[in-house]
């Protein structure tokens, strides 16, 4: 089956915060949104069938994670990434970020130390500060337009340490870290008692010539320390179902986990969480297949028209997921006036490089997770507004 994935679908007034929220976080609607970190494209329609099938039932009830739930993870995971994981080593969680603070709650106190390679996705520092934990920042190398970690610096940075929320594949920069990366990660981590999120829910988003390895999967000191958050959400375009799930090796941890989970029901979803999952890996892989060729095209698209229309700005080129982080350093432009440049003259909503981390700084993050039409005019008006 051939997918429509340049179809415009109308997504204003639905409530969606990407397209009716920008009067809110922006303070106007003359914007064209690039920033939330959903797709535009349609939902595949074996997800909306999924939760028709439920609603036909006629009875919205409780609903429990089936053997067709556990099994759909279990065989994706083992076919897609080649990691063999049992069913007991998985838990519901309702959300990454939710999923993040759990884990917080569960295995650490207040005050202890939390390190976060910055710059990365901004939730990590702000449900890290709000649970009144201690966030440390070891900065990874930008250079080149490459994304690095200095070894060095990040076994110091740990000292004191009580966990590590990872972000595998990387967010902004979409680095796919590699094998031998999230094994020095873990020996170092191993070695200072220091357990490991590893939020991985742009796995399957992982472009072609690159391959995504689940931190837990790397060495027996990472199944260990890690405890992993996967999702369909970002993959399927299905963010708000909010559906995703936990997977932890070591007995102690899981059971430790689990039992934090059940005591406040943290660990229950709704009935279109199960079904829709199950669906998703059951049915997903073609039209996963065919997204990402659609994606490749338009980073490819985002490239060669910075090149030849706006040298002054480049961008690292993401090995995974959907979101460009663009170099404007050569803009010379203080980060506000960076941000002013897009919003008023370009009429573009972008998230600014700075919201996460002084890294960030002459960065802005770009979502090219929509048709092409739309692609190509946020890229016409940026053209535009630097004339």
């Amino acid at each position: 089956m051939k997918y429509n994935f340049d179809e415009i679908i109308d997504r204003k007034k639905s409530d969606c915060i990407k397209w009716d929220a920008t009067q809110t976080f922006f303070g106007t609607e003359d914007v064209l949104p690039m920033w939330v970190a959903d797709m535009d494209f349609r939902t595949p329609r074996f997800i909306i069938k999924s939760i028709e099938n439920q609603l036909k039932r006629a009875v919205l009830g409780y609903t429990f994670a089936g053997e067709e739930w556990y099994s759909a993870i279990i065989q994706w995971l083992k076919h897609k990434h080649d990691w063999e994981i049992s069913k007991d080593s998985l838990t519901f969680v309702p959300g990454i970020v939710r999923g993040q603070a759990h884990v917080l709650q569960c295995f650490t106190e207040i005050n202890d130390k939390v390190l976060i390679m910055s710059p990365v996705y901004h939730p990590f520092f702000h449900v890290t500060t709000q649970l009144h934990r201690e966030v440390v920042s070891s900065s990874l190398c930008i250079e080149n337009n490459e994304i690095s970690i200095d070894f060095n610096q990040f076994e110091k940075d740990i000292k004191g340490c009580k966990m590590l929320i990872l972000c595998n594949p990387h967010n902004p920069g979409g680095r796919v870290w590699t094998e031998n990366e999230l094994k020095e990660i873990a020996h170092i981590c191993y070695k200072n008692n220091v357990l490991v999120i590893s939020d991985e829910i742009h796995a399957d988003l992982t472009l072609p010539n690159y391959k995504h390895h689940p931190f837990a999967s790397v060495s027996k000191e990472a199944s260990e320390i890690a405890i992993t958050l996967m999702a369909p959400s970002k993959t399927f375009n299905m963010p708000g179902i909010s559906s995703s799930y936990a997977i932890i090796k070591n007995e102690k941890l899981n059971e430790q986990f689990q039992t934090f989970m059940q005591a406040g029901e943290f660990n229950n979803g709704n009935m279109f969480a199960y079904a829709s999952t199950a669906a998703a890996y059951q049915q997903g892989e073609d039209w996963l297949k065919q997204l990402l060729q659609y994606i490749q095209k338009n980073i490819d698209f985002t490239e060669d028209f910075l090149e030849n229309e706006i040298p002054s700005i480049s961008m690292i080129r993401p090995q995974a997921s959907f979101l460009i982080f663009l170099n404007c350093k050569n803009l010379n432009l203080a980060q506000k006036d960076l941000e002013q440049l897009f919003l008023n003259k370009a009429h573009l909503a972008l998230n600014s490089g700075t919201m996460f981390g002084t890294e960030g700084e002459g960065f802005m993050r770009l979502n090219v997770g929509c048709p092409h039409a739309t692609l190509q005019k946020a890229l016409e008006q940026l053209k535009s507004a630097l004339r």
